[in-house]
């Protein structure tokens, strides 16, 4: 056997040896630092069928620095990143002011005095209104967990912070972007963003959410998978948005002698005397009222000082006088220009707000407009009444059967 020579013997070696090295190098030199290396890995995609965790805010153990590092080198995520769609807030007016104190108290603790970043948070707090993990009204979401010491969602609900009075020019703005927001403004850049933090800290959750935006120091994340989707946020706000006796020193709204929110319902009404016409002489509990589209906004409660205390009761209200009605039986003309529907049935525990959607875009649930498509008919002639609405206003007369919640079940 012939033997090889040393030199080419040692070259050999150093070849081997370096197959072995050179990839270890290569990992090693491409870890994170030392002090980064404990972040928690990426947990996996939610199904659409489990509902994914609201977690206490709990920060990994690094230092600013290195927590900027970390977060710098976490990519944006990829592919679409839609607005959210406007928000229209359709409580009484109690329930209006608690829930624009506490979107502003939120925007104002958690961004400072910065309308940009006000804005920002506030459309996180909507984004988890509609989200079905989170609370179904604005002050719920925003004290979420503030019984707690730690584990709030919004820290400064459970961290002193509210003992800092914000200057009046700061809170008279941070109450008009709550508002705005309530009524429709939209914060595009966030898009459908549910959780967000500063980049000097690292929560245990960032790193199973996509990153999607930056606006100033805060990072946005929304949930990966479905639950990021516009088809998850499809919650409704319901109702009755709480007293907060930590807002008491900033907001009367929730001072324990401002009174439930149902309270509001007296003060509505007196709002909207004289405004709001009487119910049909056949049907005490049917209105058809006429409003400017300008006070949209307020078309829910407007509808509801109507009904007052009724168990049941049916409002229909156009913007152009036009074409609104006057008289059941309702025409297809006047059906097909109603600007927006109220029905209730507390019976049945049926309370829906129905809009032109062609009118007032954006809003939601919207009527089912191929139902009020008018026939062709001769100029002369007069469109057929629409017997159904009668029907469903609870004026019985001989019609084809339809059900109660027909209309109101449209979306």
């Amino acid at each position: 056997m012939t033997r090889r020579p040393p030199l080419l013997h040692a070259i050999l070696a150093l070849i081997a040896v370096g197959a072995l090295v050179l990839p270890l190098a290569v990992v090693i030199g491409t870890r994170a630092p030392a002090s980064c290396r404990h972040a928690k890995a990426p947990r996996r995609v939610m199904t659409p069928t489990e509902l994914p965790p609201v977690e206490p805010v709990k920060l990994q153990a690094l230092s600013p620095d290195d927590a900027r590092a970390y977060n710098s080198a976490i990519p944006f995520a990829s592919g679409p990143k839609p607005a959210a769609r406007p928000f229209a807030f359709v409580g009484l007016a109690a329930d209006l002011a608690r829930a624009t104190d506490c979107l502003a108290a939120a925007a104002y603790y958690e961004a400072g005095d910065d309308a940009v970043g006000e804005r920002a948070v506030v459309q996180v707090v909507l984004n988890r209104l509609r989200h079905p993990a989170f609370p179904k009204t604005v002050c719920g979401v925003v004290f979420q967990g503030a019984e707690r010491s730690t584990g709030c969602q919004f820290t400064f609900t459970c961290d002193g912070a509210l003992g800092r009075v914000p200057s009046e020019s700061a809170w008279r703005r941070a109450r008009q972007l709550a508002t705005a927001a309530l009524h429709g403004a939209v914060y595009r850049p966030v898009g459908y963003a549910t959780h967000y933090h500063t980049d000097w800290v690292v929560p245990y959750w960032s790193a199973s959410l996509d990153k999607i935006a930056a606006v100033h120091t805060h990072l946005f994340f929304r949930w990966t998978g479905w639950w990021g989707t516009p088809p998850a946020f499809g919650r409704a706000w319901s109702g009755n948005e709480p007293l907060i006796i930590k807002l008491a020193d900033l907001s009367e709204a929730h001072r324990a002698g401002a009174g439930p929110p149902e309270d509001g319902a007296a003060g509505d009404a007196a709002r909207y005397t004289g405004r709001i016409p009487p119910p049909l002489a056949d049907d005490p509990d049917v209105f058809l009222v006429r409003f400017a589209a300008d006070q949209s906004a307020q078309f829910p409660v407007i509808a509801r000082a109507a009904c007052g205390d009724r168990a049941k009761c049916r409002v229909m209200l156009w913007t152009d006088p036009a074409k609104a009605g006057h008289a059941l039986p309702l025409t297809l003309a006047e059906i097909a220009a109603m600007s927006f529907s109220y029905i209730r049935d507390t019976p049945s525990g049926l309370d829906r707000a129905l809009w032109n959607c062609e009118e007032f875009e954006g809003r939601t649930p919207c009527m089912k407009r191929q139902s009020l498509r008018l026939p062709a008919v001769a100029p002369a002639e007069a469109a057929p009444p629409l017997w159904g609405v009668a029907e469903l206003s609870g004026v019985r007369r001989k019609a084809p059967a339809i059900d109660d919640g027909a209309l109101a079940n449209q979306h």
